[in-house]
């Protein structure tokens, strides 16, 4: 079997350092901030460039507790990208906001900045860059438009931990950037986990007050706040494993670069890009087939297990209903039919990719795409 994802592998080839780093944590008894949780901020922040890193319970809450800290006016807008997981936009309408569906550019499967432009009304605050698949937004054309427009970017890294645009990392180059670490990330914990980056000291504040209850002293709540908090233990496995992050990219880059020379003479299949001045951090590698069901289940009858990212564009989702939009002429609506994820990973040998290149080889042989 060709795993799409292997955690078990992962944590043996760790598995010393991991287990000294939860061993540590539960002899100090340090299981709720303390300094195993500020080690990993200030390294978390480092690793991503930013000047500050706020951890909390989990990527959902770091969108929604940053909307917080903006504080918006009741029923203003946000738009976020019609392709990407739902917690993305969940968290703007939980947060009392509207929710707006831009399309998404049909090389990165982001946002769409012509079609982010025409979404724009009096009532726009924000826009949520979502990195999706690991693949950066087109930064320099979304920061123009906000500046012009007077809008918050908020960027979403729960796929894009150590991608970077224009040579900086991803996180902070909008007003704040929000991430997480839920197990299947490239950098996952081994349970929920997230976090907020920005070089704002004092909105970090305003987040950190936020996630624990108002406060920053123990008993001093200045507000009412809540409770998102990441543990020791998650921080203290994070920290182990942040320190193999950027070898973890780069052999998602090797194995991506194998894909696409394998399987670049493929038809019916479109392989993923890379934009100029960007680094993938290739959370996922996603194709694109009018034949997925077909090419799907001829993978898994060869043992390689595959994924869908995502099945139902948000428009069409009965969540978003009332919006009106699962009929909108958008791209996002157009290939949530066709998106395939295929194995990739640290966990994946070269005898392993070559497995998988040459399955979807075979398939294309034989079979004449729908």
């Amino acid at each position: 079997m060709i795993k799409f994802l292997d955690l078990h592998s992962q944590y043996k080839s760790l598995q010393p350092e991991i287990d000294e780093a939860i061993a540590s944590v539960i002899a100090s008894s340090s299981y709720i901030g303390g300094e195993v949780v500020e080690k990993f901020e200030q390294g978390f922040a480092a690793y991503q460039q930013a000047a500050y890193c706020v951890s909390v319970g989990n990527g959902t809450d770091a969108i929604e507790i940053i909307l917080e800290a903006f504080g918006f006016a009741p029923g203003a807008e946000v738009i976020v990208p019609a392709n990407t997981f739902i917690a993305t936009s969940e968290a703007v309408t939980r947060s009392g906001y509207k929710v707006v569906f831009a399309d998404v550019d049909p090389v990165t499967y982001t946002l769409d900045v012509d079609d982010v432009r025409r979404r724009l009304t009096s009532r726009t605050a924000a826009i949520i860059a979502v990195h999706l698949y690991g693949h950066p937004c087109d930064m320099d054309g979304l920061m123009a438009l906000a500046q012009e427009s007077g809008l918050k970017v908020i960027e979403d890294c729960a796929q894009a931990h150590g991608a970077e645009y224009q040579g900086r990392r991803v996180g902070a180059l909008g007003d704040a950037g929000t991430f997480s670490f839920y197990p299947g990330k490239n950098l996952g914990a081994y349970g929920d986990g997230g976090a907020i980056t920005t070089n704002n000291m004092a909105l970090a504040q305003h987040c950190r007050m936020i996630a624990n209850h108002g406060r920053i002293d123990k008993y001093d709540h200045q507000f009412e706040g809540r409770n998102s908090r990441l543990d020791g233990l998650q921080a203290a496995i994070l920290t182990v494993k942040l320190r193999h992050l950027d070898a973890w990219i780069e052999r998602r880059n090797e194995v991506a670069a194998f894909y696409l020379s394998a399987l670049a003479n493929i038809d019916g299949i479109v392989l993923p890009r890379i934009a100029d001045g960007c680094r993938h951090a290739f959370h996922l590698f996603v194709v694109r087939t009018p034949a997925r069901r077909a090419l799907s289940d001829f993978l898994k009858s060869k043992g390689i297990q595959t994924g869908v990212h995502y099945p139902i564009a948000l428009p069409k989702l009965a969540a978003y209903r009332y919006l009106g939009q699962p009929d909108v002429n958008m791209f996002a609506n157009q290939i949530d039919e066709q998106v395939l994820s295929i194995p990739i990973g640290e966990h994946l040998d070269d005898g392993q990719i070559a497995n998988v290149a040459d399955a979807m080889q075979a398939f294309s042989m034989h079979t004449v795409p729908a």
